[in-house]
């Protein structure tokens, strides 16, 4: 069974890179093609994540637009990624996420006929305004196998009609990469390197665009840091996108006068995990870092309305904050003050995600609906 597998993004290759391990153990059974959109595209966003995770060369590179928009990346994919289709002719395309390569590549797998699989399938917000979560609905109606990571998810898609055979539960692809390389983060010195001690500090990241290109919503995040990094020094990483806003916005002095923030540029996993790790709490907006705090036993307060993640909620750390400055420091407080939120690490978070996700298609081959 030849099996393109796509991946544009950070979150993407965390996922990716389990289940072409797992798929390389096999290679009677399986061929994997790797296809890498080069939405993040930089050594900061790609090349170290690649390294660090063992992933292998991609067998092709689409070097999507940057520019242009949401709307011309994802055409500019959909054509590149069409002529890949054509050369390799694969039985399976499997994408993960709710990027825009995701649905892009979803997508044109769909009109070519092919067989789609979707790795995170049924995740729901509810809130359509958000452009993951559009993704995530058009490429779950795309798809002909759905594998998902909670009960929830396959709740969501049973109330959309996808049929009981397309949905399989194999758990979460993330937190195998995290279980994987948790040995190679506990050595890393970046604690040290940034004058940082076991839980005397607090580690924060922001990039959603609801967040962090409505400058009123972003000035009130970053007065809400300002409050938190008084009482405890705050690692913050930067993200590109929130770099362009500060500048833009101009916010980058403030940020940079506030004495208990320590800025990073984008980090590599293994450094950012061990962060998360040893961190008294995280406070972001990241997906990934809802799932990865709840199995690291980390308090984590996000700064949205909406998760598409609630079992971390209901059985993780995860505490659903918004963005109101004042919101955001009582919460932050009462972490610093009482403790932080405990919950149990969620069914089949266990590090054989993509051991299950091969056995399925070992034993049923491509599903058809």
């Amino acid at each position: 069974m030849k099996i393109v597998l796509v991946m544009g993004t950070r979150p993407n290759f965390m996922k990716v890179a389990p289940i072409a391990a797992e798929l390389s153990l096999r290679p009677v059974e399986f061929t994997p093609c790797i296809v890498h959109t080069g939405q993040h595209y930089d050594d900061t966003m790609s090349a170290v994540f690649l390294r660090e995770l063992g992933l292998p060369d991609p067998d092709h590179y689409l070097d999507a637009r940057v520019d242009g928009g949401h709307v011309n990346q994802v055409a500019d994919i959909i054509t590149k990624f069409d002529l890949v289709l054509q050369q390799e002719r694969p039985d399976l395309v499997m994408v993960v996420g709710d990027v825009s390569s995701t649905l892009a590549c979803a997508t044109t797998a769909a009109l070519r006929d092919l067989p789609l699989a979707h790795v995170e399938a049924g995740l729901r917000s509810g809130d359509r305004r958000l452009p993951e979560e559009l993704n995530r609905l058009a490429t779950d109606a795309f798809s002909d196998m759905l594998f998902t990571f909670s009960a929830d998810a396959d709740e969501n898609l049973l109330a959309e009609a996808v049929p009981a055979s397309s949905i399989f539960r194999v758990g979460n692809l993330m937190i195998d990469s995290l279980l994987r390389m948790l040995p190679t983060a506990d050595r890393s010195p970046i604690l040290d390197q940034l004058g940082v001690k076991p839980q005397g500090y607090a580690v924060a990241t922001l990039h959603r665009q609801s967040n962090v290109e409505d400058e009123a919503t972003l000035r009130g995040i970053l007065e809400a840091f300002e409050q938190v990094q008084r009482r405890i020094p705050l690692v913050f990483q930067v993200h590109p996108r929130t770099r362009n806003s500060l500048e833009r916005f101009g916010l980058a002095d403030y940020l940079e006068q506030m004495p208990g923030v320590i800025q990073q540029g984008p980090m590599g996993y293994v450094d950012f995990l061990k962060l998360e790790k040893e961190a008294c709490m995280a406070l972001v907006d990241s997906a990934g870092v809802q799932e990865e705090t709840t199995v690291l036993g980390v308090p984590c307060l996000t700064l949205r309305e909406s998760t598409e993640r609630p079992i971390t909620v209901t059985e993780g750390t995860n505490t659903m904050v918004g963005c109101d400055r004042d919101d955001i420091v009582t919460a932050a407080f009462k972490v610093l003050d009482e403790g932080g939120k405990s919950g149990p690490i969620p069914d089949l978070w266990d590090g054989h995600s993509a051991r299950r996700l091969v056995e399925v298609l070992k034993e049923n081959g491509v599903v058809r609906r």
